[in-house]
């Protein structure tokens, strides 16, 4: 007989990840220390077996519990609508930046099913609650910088006025994942746009920062920071 989810994830946990993880993530004090891809390979068995029930029954004490649902979701073979009604029941578990992204990444089911993703997510976009704008954002970033997408991607960012440090955050990586893919839209955006100072200066860092920008554009970004 298998052991219990928890005791299988409190077996797998490992002191030193637990620090080095409570270091990036310190919004939250529930770390177990359980490295990512012994989480994503629980996943992969759990969906072999009776997925349902287990996320129908699935723990929230442990950071790892939550990242583990995630991850569950992001392996499901199933009609799009079932993942996304489980999809919205995971998002409000989300208390921090890296389940967060670590869920989103892990959503392929986006890359097959784009406008029906893009309209499941507007709502998100819209949201006062910090990590479901993260949630949405990220999606952004991860599925939608594209030539058919891009104005609409920096349209929806723009608008997005939150003082949520882990939104500002992603709408700034998001603004920087636009320049390195389609940079003459993104100039433009940058050239005229209601981005908070913070935020629009954190853009311009993520994309010097970025080895997908060539050094010559990076001397320009540097010269566009706000007086």
């Amino acid at each position: 007989m298998d052991k219990p989810i928890r005791e299988q994830i409190i077996a797998l946990a490992d002191e030193e990840y637990r620090k080095f993880s409570a270091a990036l993530i310190p919004t939250i004090d529930n770390i177990l220390g359980v490295r990512l891809p012994l989480l994503r390979q629980l996943a992969r068995n759990i969906v072999k077996g009776d997925w349902r029930k287990y996320l129908n029954d699935a723990d929230c004490t442990y950071f790892e519990e939550v990242m583990l649902q995630g991850m569950v979701i992001g392996e499901l073979k199933i009609d799009i609508e079932e993942v996304l009604s489980n999809v919205a029941h995971f998002v409000p578990k989300i208390d921090n930046w890296s389940t967060c992204d670590s869920f989103c990444s892990g959503l392929k089911i986006a890359k097959l099913n784009q406008e029906r993703v893009w309209h499941f997510i507007q709502p998100y976009l819209l949201s006062e609650q910090q990590y479901e704008l993260r949630f949405g954002i990220v999606m952004l970033l991860n599925y939608y910088v594209k030539e058919n997408y891009i104005d609409d991607v920096l349209q929806r960012l723009d608008r997005i006025k939150h003082d949520g440090y882990y939104v500002k955050m992603a709408i700034a990586w998001a603004v920087s994942i636009c320049f390195a893919k389609l940079p003459g839209r993104t100039m433009a955006y940058l050239n005229n746009n209601s981005l908070d100072e913070f935020t629009y200066h954190k853009a311009l860092q993520k994309i010097v920062e970025s080895q997908r920008v060539d050094r010559d554009v990076k001397v320009i970004i540097k010269g566009m920071r706000r007086r």
